[in-house]
């Protein structure tokens, strides 16, 4: 397990989205056709909110397998390789600035087709859509950085009932908006 990190929240930084397109210009020559697609997600994703400045991806791959054959390739550009880490059907990765010892990357790796994808992809675009829940989540992200400011997984542990009841508000309003789209 990676160790936890001080949890630093800062103002939204546009240049994310750009640093989020040149990460996964790397992964696309480091997955080649394994790699289908790269989602950028997680709070550096939604303008308007605090965020840690770690940049979250969700690497679409065709299959776990032809990943793992390149784990490697991951490796050898400063990913640290952690496999599914608690989540079945995952491989998570980490990627740290060897100078400063600050986390820089994650990426959370699913084979094509799996419903994690949807979810983040969901809660990322009902944060985007609802300036109110974004703002809700703001504060909540606040106040469990108040609580643990020096470790992540217990940040992330505070966040995690108030993520989950939203993810279930996202996965409805992704759905309806889906159906809308085929009409």
């Amino acid at each position: 397990m990676p160790p936890p990190i001080r949890v630093e929240l800062v103002p939204h930084d546009p240049q994310w989205a750009y640093d989020a397109t040149t990460e996964q210009a790397k992964l696309q020559s480091l997955m080649g056709p394994c790699l289908v697609r790269v989602h950028h997600i997680g709070s550096t994703s939604i303008s308007g909110i605090h965020a840690k400045p770690v940049i979250d991806l969700i690497p679409v791959v065709t299959t776990l397998d032809a990943l793992d054959v390149r784990q490697h390739n991951l490796e050898s550009d400063g990913y640290a390789w952690w496999g599914e880490l608690g989540l079945p059907g995952r491989r998570y990765c980490t990627k740290t600035d060897p100078a400063t010892g600050h986390r820089l990357v994650q990426l959370h790796c699913f084979a094509n087709g799996s419903s994690e994808i949807t979810r983040h992809l969901a809660f990322r675009d009902y944060l985007r859509a609802h300036a109110v829940i974004a703002h809700e989540y703001d504060h909540v992200k606040h106040h469990c950085q108040h609580l643990h400011p020096m470790n992540s997984h217990d940040y992330s542990d505070c966040k995690a009932t108030w993520i989950t009841r939203i993810e279930q508000e996202a996965l409805r309003w992704y759905e309806a908006l889906d159906i809308e789209k085929k009409k």
